[in-house]
């Protein structure tokens, strides 16, 4: 919720009110191929800016998946990320990346929120990744609290989490964490790639 940015821990003495955020990072494992998502949650009415930040980092995940393309480079994707996250204003978390994924949930490569384009590994078909931008409204440090999980903003600003499993393809990029032929993107569908 709020300024976490991963790894929170439910408690039915925590209570959702307007204006919170809560983002929701399911797992997978189907048939031995394992998925791995996330989206993040506006809880009735959030600011303008906390507006802003779910659909930039919405726009950096679709952004960073386009780039998972044949030939491309691993950079390609976390530079598409940073590049419209920190034009917007938004800090991008550098501590915890997008991964590889397959019959195990974290599988090389780790896949970086932020790069260079044309820098690190080629991207070639029959790869599966994680891709997962971690914005921040404010700075982008983060620690971990007292209990050894949950991840926090150091500046306590809100963060927000997108994430899809990707297959790269002859034909680009398959999100394969989402019904086939639904587009997660489409907001104007009423469902997005959590349901």
């Amino acid at each position: 919720m709020n300024d976490e940015v991963v790894h929170g821990i439910p408690s039915s003495k925590r209570v959702l009110k307007d204006g919170d955020v809560l983002s929701i990072d399911t797992g997978a494992n189907v048939g031995g191929w394992a998925g791995d998502n996330a989206w993040t949650f506006a809880v009735g009415h959030v600011s303008d800016e906390v507006k802003s930040l779910l659909e930039v980092t919405r726009d950096c995940l679709r952004l960073g998946i386009e780039q998972a393309v044949p030939g491309n480079h691993l950079g390609d994707i976390g530079h598409a990320i940073q590049s419209h996250a920190e034009e917007n204003g938004f800090g991008v978390v550098r501590g915890y990346v997008g991964h590889g994924i397959g019959h195990n949930m974290h599988e090389e490569p780790d896949v970086p929120n932020y790069g260079k384009a044309g820098r690190g590994i080629r991207l070639e078909v029959g790869m599966c990744l994680a891709i997962e931008p971690m914005i921040t409204l404010g700075e982008r440090y983060v620690h971990t609290k007292a209990n050894g999980w949950t991840v926090v903003t150091d500046d306590e600003s809100y963060a927000a989490h997108f994430e899809n499993t990707i297959a790269i393809t002859e034909d680009g990029p398959v999100i394969t964490t989402c019904e086939p032929g639904h587009d997660p993107f489409d907001v104007d569908e009423g469902r997005n790639a959590a349901t």
